[in-house]
Parts: C-alpha cells; structure tokens; sequence
C-alpha cells in the first residue's frame, strides 16, 4: 500500500503542483464528490474558507493545485486524498 501510495503521489505531484491532465481528473472528481453530496459551489467554498469563484476555477480545471488545497477540500468534503486522486 505505502509503495503505491508513493507512486500516486510521485505522478501526481511535482513540487506541490499538479500536471495539466491531473487537473482536469481531479477538477472533476471534486465536482463529482461535491454534486453526490448535495452540497453547492458556495457551501462548499464555505467549508473550504475560500472564495466561491476560486472553487470554481478548480472545478472548471482552470488552476494549478497544490496538495494543501487539494487536503483541505477533501476534509471538507469528508473523503480521503485518495478518493479524489484515484
């Protein structure tokens, strides 16, 4: 588990920024996570201490990512990383 772990991150993440194509998957399964909890751009953005239009930025794949926004969505939304990232 740890060595896959490892892997994941090393694909995922250089230097606290996330690839290009790793954005829009992860975009995604932010909006899809979010969505299966009923939650809107603006309660979520709440939970999150941010502003709505940067939640939307990240759904719509228009950022970069770092891991700690990434954590602190998926707390948030009450999901492990890897449900966001897998």
């Amino acid at each position: 588990y740890k060595n896959l772990h490892n892997k994941i991150f090393n694909r995922f993440f250089e230097m606290g920024v996330v690839y290009e194509e790793e954005i829009a998957y992860i975009s995604s399964r932010i909006r899809e996570l979010r969505k299966e909890r009923h939650l809107t751009v603006q309660e979520l953005a709440y939970r999150c201490d941010m502003e709505r239009s940067n939640l939307s930025r990240i759904e719509a794949g228009r950022t970069n990512l770092t891991i700690r926004t990434i954590c602190i969505i998926c707390s948030a939304l009450e999901v492990e990383l890897r449900d966001v990232i897998r």
